[in-house]
């Protein structure tokens, strides 16, 4: 998953991709780089949802821009807006269904 360096790379990659998803995770937690693999893995099933990953000790601004007081976080996007969002805990099946349903929704 390719990495985002500034709040302004974020935004624009929001705006400009009609599905997308950010991953959010800080160097030190064993549960984000635990996490991210898994969400590579299921994100090889809809190659029309665009990731990307943010480090939130690199970007600090992340966190009061999204309210994400934990990470790992994921948030998920449909033409800029927020459809889904979990953190801390992030529950792969849940997260699927999620996915497929936005992935069917927008290829309607």
């Amino acid at each position: 998953m390719n990495a985002l360096h500034s709040i302004e790379d974020i935004n624009t990659f929001i705006e400009n991709e009609t599905l997308s998803l950010v991953y959010i995770s800080q160097p030190n937690c064993s549960i984000c780089h635990a996490l991210l693999p898994q969400v590579e893995e299921l994100l090889r099933e809809y190659p029309r949802i665009s990731s990307r990953h943010v480090d939130a000790e690199e970007v600090p601004e992340v966190a009061g821009r999204f309210s994400v007081m934990t990470v790992p976080a994921v948030l998920v996007f449909a033409e800029g807006k927020e459809m889904f969002r979990k953190a801390r805990f992030v529950p792969m099946g849940e997260l699927n269904q999620q996915l497929a349903k936005l992935n069917h929704f927008l290829n309607e």
